[in-house]
């Protein structure tokens, strides 16, 4: 049984996570964090039986007695909340967008030194994890390609968690092929979007999106577009997570995408 601590619990996507823990026969929910339902039983936020697990506003409350930490919170909380348990000896599960390379590297380098592991995933969809995959086996054999990313206009981070790992993953394949400078471009350059690693993204914040992403990739006379579009629930992405639960104490230091968990030699 793998001792589960819910970070964002009564979040959009935290209450999905937290209903298939209380759901599931190997695992058990025994802390949970949110600002807002401190104080509140787990099941009274979400509707549910009583839990016996009180929902507080303190991490380190919250950590006790846990094996694993997840994290659906937000991007100013997400990696002082990983920090406190790994320096607790607890596992980490990340699904919180915002992240930059260098903070999932520093965040690597803790956790080894802590001799603890780290799953943390731009998204845990099944569907999203297979474009990520056939993404890097593109990326391998053409040269050309850029990602957009698409999500709702409240979302207070650019690029999404899911774009942001699939152009870092995307650029350690290869630099993509550029058929101008980026500093000599005129008008306005703003427009031909951010680099993450040498990948341009450009990120579209509209209503009516939920989160999509889109892989092109080009040659002369043709292109593909590999793309991910999630619905209106958070259920895609419950099954991806509490498998990365399940897995990440056999883990050292930080692995990143569940198509690695997927794939795994």
């Amino acid at each position: 049984m793998t001792r589960i601590c819910m970070a964002g619990v009564t979040g959009w996507t935290g209450r999905a996570i937290a209903a298939g823990i209380l759901d599931a026969d190997d695992l058990t929910l025994t802390g949970a964090l949110a600002r807002k339902s401190a104080g509140l039983d787990v099941g009274d936020a979400l509707g549910r039986p009583a839990t016996g697990v009180t929902i507080t506003a303190d991490v380190g409350e919250a950590l006790e007695g846990a094996e694993v930490l997840i994290d659906y919170t937000h991007p100013d909380a997400v990696k002082e909340h990983s920090r406190a348990a790994i320096h607790r000896g607890i596992s980490v599960v990340i699904g919180t967008s915002g992240l930059t390379a260098a903070d999932y590297a520093a965040l690597d380098e803790e956790a080894r030194a802590a001799g603890v592991g780290i799953l943390a995933a731009g998204n845990f969809s099944l569907t999203a994890a297979l474009v990520q995959h056939f993404a890097l086996i593109a990326a391998q054999h053409i040269g050309s390609f850029e990602v957009i990313d698409y999500a709702k206009a409240a979302k207070p981070d650019a690029p999404s968690g899911t774009a942001r790992e699939m152009a870092e993953r995307l650029g350690d394949v290869r630099q993509p092929e550029l058929g101008h400078p980026l500093d000599q471009v005129g008008g306005t350059p703003e427009t031909r979007g951010g680099t993450v690693n040498g990948v341009q993204v450009h990120a579209l914040r509209l209503p009516s999106y939920t989160a999509s992403v889109e892989a092109i990739f080009a040659i002369p006379g043709a292109r593909m577009t590999l793309r991910h579009d999630a619905g209106e629930t958070a259920a895609p992405y419950v099954a991806g997570t509490l498998a990365a639960a399940r897995k990440v104490r056999g883990v050292k230091g930080l692995v990143r995408g569940l198509d690695r968990l997927l794939f795994a030699a």
